[in-house]
């Protein structure tokens, strides 16, 4: 089990903080390119669906490209535990692949389920001392940066930790904690 403990925040220069985390002297190593095209499904209104998490079910699209120019492509389903703390987020995560997106999506149809919001995100990735940074575009809302650690458990002490050690990192990028956006993505999506 992985808990991601992470915070993303708005972006006013996306070409800068690139810039930032590519020069050399920067200990932000390059990850990859990534495009992900998600699909966030619920219940039929109506349908009851025992602990089913308010997030929804999550089938990502993702095309990655790594330091090398290898292209790689999977479906990932997900589905989470969220918690907001303090403006970051601690989310419970679960996730897996199926070799055809298309068969689970019919298989969530049969259930009851139907697809709702929708997600366009496009940016790159770096790993910075063990955080993984995202610096993506989210179509029709802008530009953010993620700060992401995964961890093993939810203690108030590890969760402190980690939000010490994002915070440290955001500020070391220049970006404002006036900046982070405590909503999830796909509240932002619906308004």
């Amino acid at each position: 089990m992985s808990i991601e403990i992470e915070l993303k925040a708005w972006v006013a220069d996306p070409e800068a903080l690139s810039n930032t985390l590519n020069v050399g002297s920067s200990p932000a190593r390059f990850s990859r390119a990534f495009v992900k095209e998600d699909t966030y499904w619920y219940p039929v209104p109506g349908i009851t669906a025992r602990s089913f998490p308010f997030s929804g079910i999550r089938i990502r699209r993702e095309t990655n490209t790594d330091v090398h120019g290898t292209l790689t492509q999977q479906v990932l389903i997900t589905y989470k535990t969220k918690e907001l703390r303090e403006g970051i987020e601690v989310n419970d995560e679960r996730e897996f692949s199926v070799s055809d997106g298309s068969i689970f999506e019919d298989l969530l149809r049969r259930l009851g389920f139907e697809p709702g919001i929708g997600k366009h995100k496009q940016g790159q990735a770096w790993d910075y001392e063990g955080i993984t940074v995202e610096l993506a575009q989210i179509s029709s809302l802008g530009w953010f940066v993620e700060l992401e650690l995964l961890e093993d458990n939810t203690h108030a002490e590890t969760v402190a930790a980690a939000r010490t050690r994002l915070l440290d990192l955001l500020y070391r990028l220049g970006i404002g904690t006036d900046q982070i956006e405590p909503r999830y993505y796909t509240e932002l999506l619906k308004v």
